[in-house]
């Protein structure tokens, strides 16, 4: 029976336009589903079909008021077609239905942001636009990061939302103008275990991998992102200029070595330095210490440790046991 047919969004992200195609043909036979309409909805908003996609979404709030997810699309699809003040109402309605959803919250203050810089280009006169800004994505088995070249941002003049197929972002340039982007992730992740950071000389935005998969590309089907991946240990293929990009590496590592750390973290980074920088007989006091100690001494004189056996010292106030 058709009734018995089921579209979850997991099906719609992996092939946006046979679950359209699915989802037209059970419409024709139920056209008072609620939830297919809301779906088909989504489908549309993956194809970037932003203007049918409102239709769905509205029909579906018609056939069932309480469904909370219609308003969410209706209000996502409106704020891509830049009716901010639709996609807000709409974001409002359902968030009334759904007050535990936490993410309505999140589109209706990107919605007033949107408006408030509407209404600030339409008071000023136009000025040249701002140069672009460069940046580009790589990944580790554990995470996927988002690089953001741009200088001196405020520390205040980041604000990133993560949901678990899409993040959106928007950072206030040195310039004084912000900018904004939205992607919708090929795979998903961990919004809780997500964070950014920002340097002088960048903002890295970096996503949690909810599967340890390597990600063939940023965005999902039917989404076509300008953010290069890149490959840290290589020079970018479009570069033409390798003195300058030599010198940007060169800045974002120092940068780095000069990030404030604290506690345990500090601690690591300063034992890591010096085992790095160290020489070969460094090197081989700090492991015989620790190994022989149970990690409880940490020496780099291998006049002394080469030459006896280090004893275990736990401090005053632990007792040591061996397993």
């Amino acid at each position: 029976m058709a009734a018995e047919r089921s579209f979850p969004d997991s099906f719609i992200d992996e092939d946006p336009q046979k679950a359209l195609e699915a989802l037209n043909e059970v419409l024709q036979g139920d056209a008072d589903n609620a939830e297919w309409f809301c779906q088909r909805a989504y489908a549309h908003i993956l194809l970037k079909n932003y203007s049918c996609a409102v239709d769905d979404a509205k029909k579906a709030q018609q056939l069932k008021p309480s469904l909370s997810q219609a308003f969410m699309r209706t209000g996502i699809a409106e704020y891509h077609l830049k009716h901010y003040e639709s996609a807000q109402e709409a974001f409002t309605q359902g968030h009334e239905l759904d007050v535990s959803d936490k993410s309505f919250e999140v589109w209706i203050k990107r919605c007033q942001e949107m408006m408030e810089d509407q209404t600030k280009c339409s008071s000023v006169n136009l000025t040249p636009a701002a140069p672009p800004v460069k940046h580009d994505w790589y990944q580790t088995d554990s995470q996927v990061i988002v690089t953001v070249m741009t200088k001196n941002v405020p520390k205040d003049g980041v604000c990133v939302s993560f949901m678990e197929k899409e993040l959106s972002a928007k950072i206030k340039l040195e310039t004084g103008d912000s900018y904004n982007f939205d992607l919708h992730l090929l795979h998903p992740i961990v919004p809780q275990q997500s964070n950014f950071k920002i340097l002088t000389t960048k903002v890295e935005i970096k996503m949690k991998k909810k599967d340890a998969i390597r990600w063939e590309k940023l965005e999902g089907e039917g989404q076509e992102s300008n953010i290069k991946h890149f490959n840290p240990n290589q020079y970018p293929t479009s570069s033409h200029c390798t003195h300058k990009w030599d010198k940007m590496v060169l800045d974002l590592n120092e940068e780095e070595k000069n990030e404030n750390m604290e506690g345990d973290a500090a601690l690591n980074k300063l034992f890591q330095q010096i085992y790095s920088d160290g020489s070969d007989e460094v090197k081989r006091a700090m492991n015989k210490s620790f190994m022989e100690s149970g990690g409880t001494v940490l020496s780099t004189n291998w006049r002394d440790v080469g030459k006896r056996k280090v004893d275990v010292k736990p401090p005053d106030d632990v007792e040591y046991k061996k397993y």
